[in-house]
């Protein structure tokens, strides 16, 4: 703890001044202060040591901090430490700007020409010189399977499906459509009609609806209630388009054959029709002159439309065995119709829906030339629409027909098409093995997620009240204080002192007139706080602990956090830098830096604080495949948490009030940083990620990651800035800074290449903008939030139609919103969006109840007076004055990240979730500085 250490002989040593960084300085004496107007060197001038609260001011020292001018003040000059440090992350900045720009095109396997083609020419020239030929040539074989999962393959049950897996590319495929009421899963007619459409979906209704039968003429069929089905689609928030694959063919020349009743709703044109059905294969006859085939093989949906519903009007799952036969009967179907395709046909084949109440991964197998002309080779398949290794969607099963036929996709054909990626296991059996350890990694995320949700509030619930017990106990208020003590000081401790005292000549900005004692409590809403007292004021400076709490200033117009604190640095202690404190009522000595039970709150705050990235790490460990998989996922994750925490306690930099916040915080922007610009590998089927199941997102930064990712940012920044002014860099080149690598995270997060994250960046800029602003010492004023939001506003527009401007297979879900904008279809989105934002608030009412403990604990206790006295909250400003900044930033960015993005109150949850924990941890370690038994 840092306090004054006596010499062998008993003498205290002289005080030399404190270059106080992450590691604070042992300083000699505290009540032997030099002069802030004195060279550093020169002799220590004896000032008898009063209370804040009560020390008279000299009048020769009031008339000095009136009439010298502020630009007088003497700066210290830059040690060469400084310089290195400041060069070493100048250039660290560089080079990480640098790799990015490097990174910034898309992977080979995801990148180029339509879909994912290596080379552009080469799939326009197949496709101008199957324009010319027409369809004739061109043949694709669509064969859908509801139900299919790769559980099913098996060598000798189902032959041909593993002939197809040795000889072809493979993946695992989403299927989500619009589901059912009350019920998250793909039934079949779902499944065709998204097929059809090339946007997801469904049916009215409860309950999974049998495909209606056609209605025959000659070999042509009309699909019953076709302009029902259609009507209902604009009901869904999706808008399909039915009859797209089917009208699309016809019109340009080509001929469709559909067997089964599922494979005619896939195949029919808009108004319903189809030229060629037959409901067996072996009514089809020759399928020769057919361009686009499309079968069904319903033996696993027939046998599951056969068991008894459950209470949702689902029938209930099917049991082994007779799965087992069906999966038997639909593999010799599929056997029967390869043996009369035509010669160069590309076979598709899918598990187009679930058939079991719980929604599932599915089989997804391409044999035969690819959209790009290479052949379909043993490997795993990957779509832009996922850009993950084996993982495609339904939707994208529509695009590779439409593009296997060289025909142009339409614009409301949502899907990529299918693209070959490479070489995948040795063996089918290892290629089915990993691809089913893929859809058991879903089912059991399924089956924890809520669980772990409901964990993770309750630990911090209990841990919020378990805190505020421990800074709030009851305390003797009358009791004096003991013999020898002092009360506690509300400055900072020597070896902080550097980074927090103002010059002589220029009053804090958050210093009330020296008349006004220094205020118990402080309240986020005072508007009484909002004006800044005059800089004549010789008062404030020389008596910093009257200053309330940074805290009493509304969000929209705080003053600056100073900066004279940082650019003119003290050159010695400040002269009420107390040892020897002690809590009033406390006879026997209460010491914030002796108690235990404060050491064990900051140790469980960091470990808390460092939760909500561990769950992603936690994807590098396969959790899933243990025993007990909800006991493995929180052990693997407090684990990762405990290690983050030993790296944060590990160096000199835990004796500093930021140095843990920043370690997890850095580790939290870092490791999410290097996730997104290698393909986002750590959030899929992540606990707080994204599930390929549920198919929300399958790439970029997903909203919960959003919120962890920009708040550790923040943070993170914060505590670098706090390190760096306390070594006496510039204000001016730490903003820059901080500017620099805050504008590469707000780059990664927007890029459609990394994060691909519409809502986001706008809140991410107006954040970081209130963090810089608060650092350089301005106000935040409304209408410079305005500006930042414009700013923001066109910053995501200018990505957004840089993405629309590529080719319409390479773009994200930036470039097709500008799309949509065109069409006229944007308000279906932003509807879609903001119902869902509003669902997820008002329905997990238990992320809501976290994120409201949590800010009544961060402004109601931490902002309030602690059992030692002084507000911790305000305890931490002082001694660090860039968390404030940080803090306001990282809060705001989660209230506009809650405003724009459709997940709603998880937003400001989980961002609250970081920042709340870390935040209390500095406030701990500032009360342990501030109140430190005599020697």
């Amino acid at each position: 703890m840092p306090h004054a250490t006596p010499n062998r002989d008993g003498a205290h040593p002289t005080p030399a001044p404190s270059t106080t960084g992450l590691t604070p300085t042992r300083t000699a004496d505290a009540t032997a202060p030099r002069p802030r107007s004195e060279h550093p060197t020169a002799a220590p001038r004896q000032t008898p040591v009063t209370h804040a609260a009560t020390r008279p001011t000299p009048a020769h020292a009031s008339a000095r901090s009136v009439l010298q001018p502020a630009s007088k003040a003497r700066a210290p000059k830059r040690t060469r430490a400084s310089r290195r440090a400041l060069g070493t992350l100048v250039l660290t900045l560089v080079l990480a700007t640098a790799t990015c720009l490097s990174l910034a095109p898309f992977p080979a396997s995801a990148a180029t020409s339509p879909g994912t083609s290596a080379n552009p020419s080469t799939t326009a020239a197949r496709q101008h010189q199957q324009s010319a030929q027409g369809l004739d040539q061109a043949h694709v074989a669509l064969i859908g399977v509801p139900g299919l999962e790769w559980s099913d393959l098996n060598p000798s049950r189902t032959p041909h499906l593993w002939s197809l897996l040795s000889q072809g590319a493979s993946a695992s495929l989403s299927t989500r459509a619009v589901p059912p009421p009350d019920r998250g899963i793909t039934c079949p007619t779902a499944g065709w009609l998204t097929i059809s459409a090339g946007q997801r979906a469904g049916t009215a209704g409860k309950g999974c609806l049998q495909p209606p039968t056609p209605q025959l003429t000659g070999e042509a069929a009309k699909i019953p209630d076709w302009p029902a089905l259609s009507a209902y689609q604009s009901e869904t928030g999706f808008d399909a388009q039915l009859g797209t694959l089917g009208q699309l063919v016809t019109d340009n020349g080509g001929k469709v054959a559909a067997i089964g009743p599922g494979a005619a709703l896939a195949g029919a044109d808009k108004s319903g029709n189809i030229a060629k059905y037959a409901p067996t294969l072996d009514a089809a006859g020759d399928l020769t002159p057919y361009n686009l085939i499309i079968m069904e093989a319903a033996d696993l949906a027939t046998a599951w439309t056969a068991q008894p519903l459950d209470e949702y009007s689902v029938p209930t799952p099917l049991p082994s065995a007779a799965r087992q036969a069906a999966a038997t009967k639909a593999d010799q179907q599929i056997g029967a119709l390869i043996a009369k395709l035509p010669p160069n046909t590309t076979t598709l084949v899918a598990g187009i829906s679930d058939v079991s109440p719980i929604a599932h991964l599915h089989v997804a197998i391409a044999k035969g030339p690819s959209p790009n002309g290479r052949p379909y080779d043993h490997g795993y398949l990957t779509a832009t629409s996922t850009r993950q290794d084996a993982l495609v969607t339904i939707t994208d099963l529509t695009a590779t027909a439409i593009q296997l036929l060289g025909l142009p996709a339409p614009r409301q054909v949502v899907g990529r098409p299918w693209q070959p990626n490479g070489p995948t296991a040795a063996t089918p059996a290892e290629t089915v093995a990993e691809l089913a350890d893929g859809d058991l990694a879903s089912q059991v995320l399924r089956e924890v997620r809520g669980p772990f949700f409901a964990v993770l509030v309750t630990v911090q619930l209990l841990f919020y009240a378990f805190a505020a017990l421990a800074l709030r106990r009851r305390r003797d208020t009358t009791s004096p204080t003991p013999p020898g003590t002092r009360p506690p000081s509300t400055n900072p401790p020597p070896t902080e002192a550097l980074s927090t005292s103002p010059p002589p000549t220029e009053a804090l900005s958050t210093s009330p007139p020296p008349t006004e004692p220094s205020p118990s409590a402080s309240s986020i809403t005072d508007p009484s706080a909002t004006e800044p007292p005059s800089a004549e004021s010789p008062s404030a400076a020389e008596h910093p602990s009257t200053s309330p709490s940074a805290t009493n200033l509304p969000p929209t117009d705080l003053p600056p956090t100073g900066p004279s604190s940082a650019e003119h640095p003290s050159s010695e202690p400040s002269p009420t830098a107390q040892e020897g404190t002690s809590a009033p009522g406390t006879p026997g000595g209460d010491f914030a830096s002796s108690s235990k039970l404060l050491k064990s709150v900051q140790i469980v705050a960091v470990i808390s604080g460092a939760i909500p990235v561990s769950t992603f790490l936690a994807q590098l460990v396969p959790w899933w495949t243990l025993p007990v998989p909800m006991l493995s996922v929180i052990v693997t994750i407090v684990a990762i948490a405990g290690l983050i925490t030993a790296l944060a306690f590990a160096g000199p930099w835990r004796a500093h009030v930021l140095g843990p916040l920043t370690v997890v915080a850095a580790v939290t922007s870092l490791a999410l940083l290097i996730d997104v610009m290698t393909g986002s590998k750590l959030q899929v089927n992540a606990v707080t990620g994204y599930e390929p199941v549920t198919g929300g997102r399958f790439y970029g930064f997903s909203n919960i990651a959003f919120a962890v990712y920009a708040t550790g940012t923040i943070l993170g920044l914060a505590g670098v800035a706090q390190w760096l002014l306390s070594r006496g860099v510039s204000r001016v080149v730490v903003v820059a800074a901080c500017a620099l690598y805050g504008g590469l995270a707000v780059f990664a997060d927007g890029w459609p290449s990394w994060g691909a994250d519409f809502g986001g960046v706008p809140a991410f800029v107006i954040g970081l903008a209130v963090f810089l602003i608060l650092l350089s010492g301005k106000r935040v004023s409304l209408l410079r939030l305005l500006l930042v939001g414009l700013v923001g506003a066109a910053f995501v527009g200018a990505l957004s139609v840089f993405d629309w401007l590529r080719p319409d297979s390479q773009r994200t879900h930036l470039g097709n919103f500008v799309q949509q904008v065109i069409d006229g279809q944007a308000w279906t989105v932003v509807g879609r969006k903001f119902s869902a934002m509003i669902g997820v608030t008002v329905g997990n009412w238990s992320l809501t109840l976290l994120s409201l403990v949590a800010l009544a604990f961060l402004f109601l206790i931490l902002d309030r007076p602690s059992r030692w006295g002084a507000s911790a909250l305000g305890q931490a400003y002082r001694v660090a004055p860039t968390l404030r900044a940080g803090l306001f930033g990282a809060l705001t960015c989660a209230f506009v990240g809650f405003l724009m993005n459709d997940s709603g109150i998880a937003i400001p949850a989980m961002a609250l979730t970081v920042a709340v924990p870390l935040t209390l941890a500095a406030c701990v370690r500032a009360l342990q500085l501030t109140t430190v038994p005599m020697e």
